[in-house]
């Protein structure tokens, strides 16, 4: 096996960018769970609650498959920076690992940001017309939304260094 590359980032680096993305991942699930609203329409109350909107649930699937991934990974970063070596005893297996859950979960994270921002964008001119209430949900939506902006990027910082770790093929 080939050494990674001497550009490789500290696995010290990787782990606090994971924790990030962790921080990232709770607080847009906390903020998007807790999110509803009533609104009055012509004396007549509606509960708006984020699960009505359809890409409000997908940002949450994008939020619940993030979150065992990430935790996952914060595991194996906390062995590599304790022991100074990764779990598997064939370390590239691990690195491909990483190279290719990180891009597939950037896009996960990215398609979430996506649609709840869309949506939120949408849907408050929509809602416009109904008074004030509606204006916080969509609000707590959007950051929610930039939270997950967030732990999006920072999984991209993660899976730029996984690239660099992955060891150079002649």
């Amino acid at each position: 096996m080939t050494e990674p590359s001497s550009s490789t980032p500290s696995p010290v680096i990787s782990l606090v960018l994971r924790l990030l993305t962790f921080i990232s991942i709770l607080i847009s699930l906390t903020i998007l769970t807790t999110n509803s609203a009533t609104i009055v329409v012509n004396s007549t109350e509606l509960k708006l609650r984020f699960k009505d909107v359809h890409a409000y649930r997908y940002m949450l699937f994008a939020l619940v498959v993030g979150l065992p991934y990430i935790l996952l990974q914060i595991v194996f970063g906390i062995y590599h920076v304790s022991m100074g070596k990764r779990i598997s005893s064939s370390g590239e297996s691990l690195l491909q690992f990483d190279f290719y859950a990180d891009k597939v979960m950037s896009y996960i994270l990215a398609t979430g940001t996506g649609a709840a921002f869309g949506a939120t964008l949408d849907l408050k001119e929509v809602f416009s017309e109904l008074g004030s209430n509606y204006n916080k949900f969509f609000n707590k939506g959007s950051a929610a939304a930039s939270f997950i902006l967030f732990a999006f990027l920072f999984t991209a910082v993660s899976s730029v260094f996984s690239s660099l770790a992955l060891p150079k093929k002649l």
